[in-house]
């Protein structure tokens, strides 16, 4: 295990490489997204079905009791993680779901990565955490994700910027929760601790 300020010293490295490249990517899509105004509204994002033909999330096998919980409309968005595998939210139906919008060359991102990486495994199952990269290169997307151990958790593909204006965000680092029921309970910064009390409350309740 790494000591703190040898990660911070790695972080900080990784970060001054990938800040040279950073105001020609972030003025290519802040044309769509900016950081001092409102999101320009979006269209429906690729992939997205539409709100009267989703289907619900699927029923387990072996389980014909279960009801099969209803997507709500937050969830009715799709894409492609960094890895190239097809993404559809609609699976978090009925789950508290966690987004997190970030940046590779944000220095914030970089220090809240390590308590994402740790809280993400450790909640899979109950309170899944999303990675949401834009506003860069997919290579300096994945190298963040390799950096910060970010590997287990899925990690969407956003440098056309669609979900960063489907949900109204202008800035990184922020947090997305959504409650099972589908209702964005926060949506803002968040440091690491109190990400992890949201999290564990999340999967307590």
């Amino acid at each position: 295990m790494r000591s703190w300020h040898a990660r911070r010293r790695q972080s900080r490295v990784g970060v001054a490489r990938r800040a040279g490249t950073a105001a020609a990517l972030t003025a290519a899509l802040l044309g769509a997204v900016s950081c001092t105004g409102t999101a320009k509204p979006s269209s429906a994002v690729a992939g997205t079905a539409p709100a009267t033909t989703a289907p619900a999330a699927a029923t387990p096998t072996g389980s014909p009791d279960v009801v099969p919980a209803q997507v709500p409309d937050i969830l009715r968005f799709a894409g492609t993680t960094l890895t190239g595998a097809a993404f559809d939210a609609a699976q978090f139906a009925g789950r508290p779901v966690v987004l997190w919008f970030w940046a590779p060359w944000c220095a914030t991102c970089a220090s809240q990565a390590w308590t994402v990486a740790e809280v993400a495994p450790r909640y899979r199952d109950t309170v899944p955490i999303v990675g949401i990269a834009g506003l860069g290169e997919q290579r300096a997307m994945k190298e963040f994700v390799t950096e910060f151990d970010l590997a287990g958790m899925p990690q969407i593909d956003d440098r056309a910027g669609a979900l960063w204006r489907r949900f109204k965000v202008t800035e990184q680092s922020i947090f997305v929760i959504i409650d099972r029921d589908g209702k964005v309970i926060h949506q803002g910064f968040l440091d690491g601790e109190a990400l992890t009390a949201r999290v564990a409350a999340l999967a307590g309740a």
